[in-house]
């Protein structure tokens, strides 16, 4: 006789219980918050004290870390160009012919092939029923502007204004599900640091005089706190000088004609002082606090609008900064400062939690479009050697590759999961090679190529390097 009855009361409990606030889609919300010029250490997730990022260490203690994740590309243009095409940049030609290898020609690729037109990410999530938004920075060559791709443009800036703006969007909870690019620009503005204090040929002048707000934004970062005399900002506030502060030993040639190109980069290694490389650590690590503050904005959104549980947030950046390391800044070479990027993923309730992961390779520019389509229930397919995070973020043991190919106009190499680097650089038509134990040198202050304890895992990489991922045409 109490059956009835209790069937009853449940039915007037769910009556009387508050309706969801608004429609649940099926499939995940997908959020890649992107980042530019951030090494892999800028997070205090990564052990780094001299900074606060409680947006980015959620991120991190409600998902998965991974600490092996590289650049395709350590430079804006050709990293872009990678995360939507899911391929390798130099798979690219400018208007001459020439390899993309570089921002320059990056943008001035004119057209791209039926084939990656017809598999991009924009081209798979279409399929998949996504919705797609994009706000921030592009620095993308005509054909593959998130306009020319098919996304909605919710914001033309670059800074809290996008972050402002993606919050709006993900509050209104749309009845579709979406896929939302938000590309922030800093910590880049450290780049202006060097340019503004060496600025002699016409592009640097120019640079300087349209940069009215990145140089604002940079003079808040390098400002030390107040009340704090000079000597006590260095003594006990400012991070020190990185444990690989010196050149090289056997620097390749590549890095030097890279810097003799680039006047502020050349003036900046010979002219400034300990100092002046310890306040430059301290405006990347305020920079980095900025853009934080940015994420969190955006996270606030999504828990504020219920949608925690059913919404993906991928974390990284394009790519790195030298951050004083060799006595260099900005970004371009084959180091780990500069190619070694912050990769995250978070999805509460359904993917682990609080996992660093340590060992397995991965490409954002090449892992992130074959992600992003597993979760949206679409077997995205673009450079085969790309490979879906999915079944690591859920703790499953799969077959991982055992080298990742990196791009870059010095050269390019190949890193394995056993922590060594193989690089080819070139530099005037001649080539360099360079063996590195990540191991035994994790600063990369030498290397190890003629070392004949080495030679075996040199040959190995090198087999790697032509046979998996710079193959001859």
């Amino acid at each position: 006789m109490w059956y009835p009855l209790l069937i009853l009361l449940n039915a007037c409990f769910l009556f009387l219980t508050d309706p969801p606030s608004g429609p649940v889609s099926q499939k995940p919300n997908i959020i890649y918050l992107f980042t530019d010029q951030q090494h892999s250490s800028m997070m205090s997730c990564a052990g780094n004290a001299w900074l606060k990022t409680p947006a980015m260490d959620y991120i991190a203690k409600n998902g998965t870390r991974f600490t092996r994740a590289y650049t395709t590309n350590p430079v804006c243009s050709p990293a872009r160009i990678s995360l939507m095409t899911g391929r390798m940049p130099g798979l690219f030609s400018d208007k001459a012919g020439n390899q993309v290898l570089e921002n320059v020609g990056a943008m001035k690729i004119s057209e791209i092939p039926e084939e990656v037109q017809r598999t991009t990410l924009a081209a798979w999530l279409k399929k998949a029923g996504y919705s797609l938004i994009f706000g921030g920075k592009e620095h993308l060559p005509a054909p593959l502007t998130p306009n020319a791709l098919g996304f909605e443009d919710i914001s033309n800036d670059e800074r809290e204004q996008l972050a402002e703006s993606a919050a709006r969007y993900i509050k209104a909870r749309p009845a579709n599900p979406y896929f939302m690019v938000v590309s922030l620009i800093n910590p880049h503005d450290i780049c202006y640091m060097a340019i503004r204090d060496f600025a002699e040929t016409d592009h640097e002048k120019r640079l300087i005089s349209t940069g009215g707000q990145e140089i604002r934004t940079l003079d808040r970062a390098m400002k030390r706190p107040d009340g704090i005399s000079e000597k006590d900002f260095y003594e006990h506030h400012c991070p020190p000088l990185p444990p690989n502060y010196e050149p090289q030993q056997g620097e390749p040639k590549a890095i030097k004609s890279l810097l003799d190109s680039k006047n502020f980069r050349k003036q900046a290694r010979e002219k400034y002082s300990d100092q002046d490389w310890r306040l430059h650590r301290w405006a990347y690590c305020r920079l980095t606090e900025t853009v934080d503050e940015q994420v969190q904005t955006i996270l606030n959104a999504v828990r504020e609008s219920g949608q925690e549980e059913n919404t993906i947030i991928i974390f990284s950046s394009d790519h790195g900064d030298m951050d004083g390391s060799h006595r260099m800044e900005h970004k371009s070479v084959l180091y780990e400062e500069s190619a070694n990027i912050p990769f995250m993923v978070m999805w509460k309730g359904h993917l682990q939690t609080g996992v660093t992961d340590s060992t397995h390779l991965v490409s954002n520019g090449l892992d992130l479009l074959p992600t992003v389509c597993d979760f949206a229930g679409i077997q995205g397919k673009a450079d085969p050697r790309g490979k879906s995070l999915r079944p690591l973020l859920e703790g499953k043991k799969v077959v991982w590759r055992k080298t990742l190919g990196v791009e870059s106009e010095v050269g390019r190499m190949v890193v394995d999961s056993d922590r060594y680097k193989y690089i080819q650089y070139v530099s005037n038509g001649e080539m360099e090679e360079q063996l590195l134990d990540l191991n035994k040198d994790p600063y990369e202050k030498t290397h190890f190529t003629k070392d004949p304890g080495y030679k075996k895992k040199l040959l190995e990489l090198k087999g790697s390097f032509e046979k998996e991922w710079f193959t001859k045409n």
